[in-house]
């Protein structure tokens, strides 16, 4: 309970909201679940607090067990006190559990144990107390060639040291140095001697200097890659003067002599271990901080483009573009299915055969869309095609083709085409990112995607689950078709894993499309927890009862069932039809377990079953006048796509197979803390040429409009 209180008191929600979700997680409730189909009990809490409390749970169980950790080796060694067990157990961070730890830790031989090993610690209790008695006289008693103590300097020495270690081992004068860090800390960077042209990309950080608390996320990550790539030097300071007046706030208590060698020992104590051991800790939380907020633009990168809108079901002609190697070409039926390949050469002066072989397939396979990747080659194909005398009624559209090589080459997509080559498979993969964006990247690794800042620097972990939880939550808000999804996209469904997915394909093949829900509870190994966890997001469309097409939860048929009796209408006739709908009183059918929110969102689906969450479909189309960088003239405007969008701003696509960079300060006329306050993935903008820098491939853009 009391990791329920810590919680609730953290993120200011009642302890029944976090006790529930803590309870629904336990017994195996995925997040998009419970915030969809159990808003009573958390109190219609959403996926990004559920996620925050589970992430939170996970955390406080990770400091227990370490606290559990410490205890038993302190109870090993004799050393638990009560006073230590109860600072232990009432430790609320791993910070300050390891500070309580830290003069109890087990360490190499330090110059402080070596000194007390010459029975030097009664001199650093004397030089400790500051007593008016000359520090000298009193070191001379310590004297002794069998332990190595010739001289009183040596004495003085070894008592300096054990005074060193008192105060870095001191939990409040640690807590001090930490805020200090924290306030007024400042990060610098220099070059690395011999560096400069081997480090030339991180010239920008050759000689800089910011308050680490300030520095945005970016620049942390950049001066941090360049220290791992050795070409810099990275430090994170305070004043040290500061420092060293916290310190001597606590421990010097007069101006006696003793007090002066206690001076001393609190300079070397600072410079030797806590500066070291402080920055070590500050640099990891400041690399935390910045992991964090990569991670969560990446996260909202990978949504917006996951929730692109999908063309839908119509018939695709897609070309992987290429110069040397010719464009290789598919048809795919309305369902994403490979009819026909070929290969045809428009950029090797025999475009005329190009051009009979494209028009032969359009005619052929009764295409409705045209789709070209955006890689090489892939404006001039963008021309060839409109070149073509085709119907006006055929989308001409180029997609972002990241990630495509990948999948050609992997094993999900050999096995899905086992007898064509990863021409063919890139191809298909291109043109079924028309059709619907969320079930083709689905099947790659996010990280190959290229929306994300630094994604290779971040913790690896936490990347990972935050852009799962993403695909997660984008695959169960739009729904699933159970007849004909992939085993890549069943298994992201709430409540099933690899191993149902691919039993259920396996179901349907063997026995023909699902007909019903209940049908699920056929599948091998898809028991009542794994229905009762997917069977809302699951969709059959020609399904007998029309329940089945919609995100109503098979728990709450027997309610609907009711409505539809009290108005009398069967319930086919009572979905979507808005005016019978709104006449029902909600308020007449909340029970124990279902009250106005679920009922409210039961409405909902009557009125639009099925609804697909995404944006209409818009065509796109780049300037025709520009296909090369040298094409740009400062003062242009023209339309982009935005690829991706940073803390520093966005990177726009014009058509001319370089991304071109909106500074965070030119997204638009006033201040902009957040770009995604402004911009999202694959949004059509339109900007202006601000610079360009043909050798190093760059280019300046803006958003303003003044």
């Amino acid at each position: 309970m009391e990791m329920i209180n810590i919680i609730s008191s953290e993120m200011k929600l009642s302890n029944s909201q976090v006790l529930a979700v803590a309870q629904l997680l336990e017994q195996g409730a995925t997040i998009p679940f419970i915030a969809r189909y159990r808003k009573e009990k958390t109190g219609s809490l959403d996926e990004v607090i559920i996620a925050a409390i589970r992430d939170r749970i996970e955390q406080l169980n990770a400091l227990n067990d370490r606290k559990e950790a410490i205890l038993k080796s302190l109870k090993e060694r004799e050393l638990l006190t009560q006073i230590l067990l109860t600072d232990i157990q009432n430790a609320n961070s791993m910070t300050d559990l390891e500070d309580y730890y830290e003069k109890y830790r087990p360490k190499k031989t330090t110059r402080a144990q070596m000194a007390k090993e010459k029975g030097l610690e009664p001199l650093a209790v004397f030089l400790l107390l500051q007593s008016n008695q000359d520090p000298l006289i009193e070191a001379k008693k310590y004297l002794s060639s069998r332990n190595e103590v010739e001289s009183v300097e040596d004495a003085l020495s070894g008592a300096r040291d054990i005074v060193a270690e008192i105060i870095n081992e001191d939990v409040q004068i640690r807590a001090g140095i930490r805020e200090l860090f924290l306030k007024t800390g400042q990060i610098r960077s220099m070059v690395k001697k011999g560096k400069e042209e081997e480090g030339i990309k991180f010239k920008d950080y050759f000689d800089w200097t910011e308050i680490a608390c300030k520095a945005p996320s970016h620049r942390i990550l950049a001066m941090l890659r360049g220290q791992k790539e050795s070409a810099l030097s990275v430090h994170v300071l305070p004043g040290e003067e500061n420092a060293l007046r916290l310190i001597e706030r606590k421990y010097i208590k007069n101006q006696s002599r003793s007090a002066q060698q206690i001076i001393i020992a609190i300079k070397d104590s600072y410079k030797r271990l806590l500066s070291k051991s402080i920055e070590k800790e500050y640099i990891h939380q400041l690399k935390s901080l910045a992991d964090e907020t990569a991670i969560n633009i990446f996260a909202g990168n990978l949504k917006e483009l996951l929730l692109s809108a999908p063309m839908g079901q119509k018939r695709i002609l897609a070309i992987d573009p290429g110069f040397r190697t010719g464009c290789k070409v598919v048809c795919l039926d309305a369902q994403g299915q490979l009819l026909h390949h070929d290969l045809i050469f428009p950029h090797h002066n025999n475009d005329e055969k190009a051009k009979k072989i494209v028009l032969n397939l359009v005619k052929t396979y009764k295409i409705e869309a045209i789709v070209i990747g955006n890689g090489t080659a892939g404006r001039e194909t963008e021309a060839f095609v409109k070149g073509l005398d085709l119907d006006s009624n055929i989308h001409i559209v180029m997609v972002d083709e990241s990630g495509a090589s990948i999948y050609s080459a992997s094993k999900l997509a050999r096995e899905e085409f086992p007898d064509h080559d990863i021409t063919v498979r890139g191809a298909v993969s291109i043109g079924r990112r028309l059709l619907d964006p969320l079930a083709e990247l689905v099947k790659l690794d996010p990280k190959s995607i290229g929306v994300g800042q630094y994604q290779h620097d971040v913790d690896q972990k936490l990347l990972r689950k935050s852009l799962d939880d993403v695909v997660v939550s984008c695959v169960n808000q739009v729904g699933v078709e159970a007849n004909t999804a992939s085993r890549e996209l069943l298994c992201r469904v709430s409540g099933l894993n690899d191993t149902i997915a691919a039993n259920m394909v396996l179901f349907r093949n063997e026995n023909g499309p699902f007909r019903s829900r209940k049908d699920f509870l056929k599948v091998p190994r898809l028991g009542p927890k794994a229905f009762e966890q997917s069977a809302g997001f699951l969709r059959i469309h020609n399904a007998g009862n029309p329940l089945d097409r919609s995100g109503i939860h098979p728990e709450s048929y027997k309610i609907v069932e009711k409505m539809a009796k009290d108005v009398g209408l069967s319930i086919k006739d009572l979905m979507m039809n808005s005016l019978e709908i709104k006449r029902i009183q909600l308020t007449r059918y909340v029970t124990e377990t279902i009250g106005m929110p679920t009922l409210k969102d039961i409405a909902k689906e009557l009125a639009i079953p099925g609804r697909d969450p995404r944006k209409e479909f818009q065509a796109f189309s780049f300037d025709n006048t520009i296909h090369d960088i040298k094409d740009l003239v400062p003062g242009m405007k023209v339309p982009g796509i935005v690829t991706n969008v940073t803390a520093f701003g966005a990177f726009v696509d014009i058509g001319v197979h370089q991304d071109g960079l909106v500074h965070i300060s030119q997204l638009a006329d006033r201040f902009v803390k957040d770009p995604n306050e402004i911009v999202t993935v694959r949004q059509a903008v339109i900007v202006t040429i601000l610079e360009k820098d043909v050798k190093r491939k760059r280019i300046s853009l803006s958003m303003k409009e003044k």
